[in-house]
């Protein structure tokens, strides 16, 4: 998912302050509105057992945050 589409679908749940937040803080904003826990690009991605997630292939690539 491209940066504009996760801007969209943050937009969706009603996110504020979007054109300010970074990728990873979008994303953490929308795992939290569906009621996942916000992790996205957390500390302890690499042993994650969410295999499953949307994010789970970007989050894996994500620096340290």
């Amino acid at each position: 998912m491209n940066l504009q589409e996760i801007k969209e679908k943050a937009q969706a749940f009603g996110l504020q302050g979007i054109g300010k937040m970074r990728k990873a803080e979008l994303v953490r904003g929308i795992q939290q509105a569906e009621g996942n826990t916000a992790c996205y690009g957390a500390d302890w991605r690499n042993s994650c057992g969410e295999l499953d997630c949307c994010w789970r292939a970007d989050c894996l690539k994500e620096k340290s945050l």
